[in-house]
């Protein structure tokens, strides 16, 4: 199966700049059943009402670092997914 890139926004932001975006985000997670985002040129809903995985990775490269944080939320039809 291959990627599908829904929705992609890559820009320079002030540390508090994007801690905002964090907090707005974990909000919507905690708080609704979909993420709405909007940049100029595209949009994308998110259904977030449903089991996620989520994954912290920090890595070293060229001498920069970088924090990537990923949530992937299952479809109920995939094979190792199972409520209990």
């Amino acid at each position: 199966m291959s990627e599908e890139v829904l929705f992609e926004v890559e820009r320079s932001m002030s540390n508090s700049e994007i801690a905002e975006n964090l907090r707005d985000i974990a909000e919507k997670i905690d708080t609704r059943n979909s993420i709405e985002l909007e940049s100029s040129s595209q949009s994308v809903v998110l259904d977030t009402d449903r089991p996620a995985e989520f994954e912290i990775k920090v890595e070293r490269e060229n001498g920069e670092e970088s924090l990537e944080l990923e949530i992937e939320w299952k479809n109920s039809t995939d094979e190792d997914f199972k409520l209990k």
